[in-house]
């Protein structure tokens, strides 16, 4: 099956929350709070807190399980770069694994580099568990905040959230969720995100199967798609 590489501002002009919808959850965010938000479909929704705490807290595992990091700009991105054990291509493929295909990546974090303070929550294993999709409708509601930590909408042992509606079932009234569902390409949501290993020598290592690589044969037949397409793809 053909796959292609979701685009940054996809739909935006379908879907565009109003500022009197994105507040309460916003203030939520700001008060140390979790929320749930929608993933661009094929994803489904998402945990987010601005401290791990509140994100394994709201999926009831323990508080300091470690939880991924949201590279929400990409000064956030330069900021990492010291601390990552990747080069100029590396780095730049690393963009474009969490920016265009949207996966859940683990990149290799250099031995005796000290790094910045709120990237601990999301070290596993002497990598960097990152996140980087940035959906264009939840730009006005990320901006501004240090850093931000998410993991899939579920509680523990239960299938992601595709639904708003599930998402609220799962998680009851003291989680706000930010209904996605009236995009129109919401009914496409199936699954959590992949996730990768990015190595050293920008070679890439499938770890979880996930909505990106369901579209491919296997594992093998995703990776040597993302092989071809980042030899061949223009910048993100």
């Amino acid at each position: 099956m053909h796959h292609r590489a979701l685009k940054e501002d996809d739909d935006v002009e379908r879907w565009t929350p109003e500022a009197s919808v994105l507040r309460p959850v916003r203030d939520a965010l700001a008060a140390g709070a979790a929320v749930v938000l929608p993933n661009p479909p094929p994803l489904t929704y998402l945990v987010v807190g601005t401290s791990p705490t509140a994100v394994n807290t709201a999926k009831g595992r323990p508080y300091d399980q470690e939880v991924a990091l949201w590279i929400t700009r990409d000064a956030q991105l330069g900021e990492l770069a010291a601390a990552l054990a990747l080069d100029g291509e590396g780095m730049a493929l690393a963009r474009r694994l969490l920016v265009a295909e949207r996966v859940t990546l683990l990149v290799p974090l250099r031995a005796g580099q000290a790094a910045p303070h709120w990237l601990a929550p999301s070290v596993r294993d002497a990598h960097a568990l990152l996140f980087g999709a940035r959906w264009a409708p939840l730009r006005p509601l990320v901006r501004g905040f240090t850093a931000l930590y998410v993991s899939s909408a579920n509680r523990t042992g239960r299938r992601p959230a595709a639904r708003a509606a599930q998402a609220r079932v799962m998680f009851g009234e003291r989680i706000p969720v930010l209904d996605g569902d009236a995009w129109p390409g919401a009914a496409l949501r199936r699954g959590a995100t992949t996730m990768l290993r990015l190595r050293p020598d920008a070679t890439i290592e499938h770890v979880r199967p996930g909505a990106q690589d369901s579209a491919h044969a296997d594992p093998a037949a995703y990776l040597a798609w993302l092989r071809w397409a980042s030899a061949s793809a223009r910048p993100v």
